[in-house]
């Protein structure tokens, strides 16, 4: 691996691919893979929903940035954040020290189709109608670019639809920075 490097932090925006792609990618070079969200959960055995309706969206960042902390020690493992994690705290700076950095940078309307076919399973999504979701994307990408701009690495999301695009994005990702 280049730079030896032991984590690879995965973030981007909702629906930009980053667990289909840090599933798939731990995967194929034999590491561990942790969704950040499924991790929390787990922890206090409850829903993100449920955490944010019980103890606010503070509540919910500051465990999000203990759960982080916490899994940025394991070594030879990819971790897919939460949308928001970079933009809270130095969570950011932590994930820059301690591995590699990926932005996944997906097309914003390539966001608003997934959200639209996948919108239940979002709680901020939630019955919004495609123009309301587009104009949400819009917001929250604008808002969070400046921290999603601070990866070491900026790379595609759009191509992540099938086995065969995700096989493929796995390559190249794995040709131009881990081989």
């Amino acid at each position: 691996m280049k730079n030896n490097i032991d984590r690879i932090f995965i973030i981007g925006y909702m629906a930009s691919g980053k667990t289909t792609l840090g599933r798939a990618l731990a995967r194929s070079i034999g590491w561990n893979f942790i969704d950040l969200d499924f991790y929390i959960e787990q922890r206090f055995r409850k829903s993100v929903r449920e955490i944010f309706a019980t103890d606010g969206e503070e509540g919910f960042r500051r465990k999000e940035s203990a759960m982080l902390k916490e899994a940025g020690e394991f070594e030879k493992t990819v971790i897919s954040c939460g949308g928001g994690t970079p933009c809270f705290f130095d969570n950011m700076d932590f994930m820059n020290q301690r591995g590699q950095t990926v932005f996944l940078d997906t097309e914003p309307e390539c966001i608003v189709r997934r959200l639209v076919v996948n919108n239940a399973r979002r709680p901020l999504m939630a019955g919004k109608s495609e123009e309301e979701i587009r104009l949400e994307v819009a917001k929250g990408l604008e808002k969070r670019k400046p921290f999603y701009s601070q990866a070491g690495i900026v790379f595609p999301g759009n191509l992540l639809e099938d086995r065969f695009q995700i096989d493929s994005s796995v390559e190249e990702f794995k040709k131009r920075f881990l081989l």
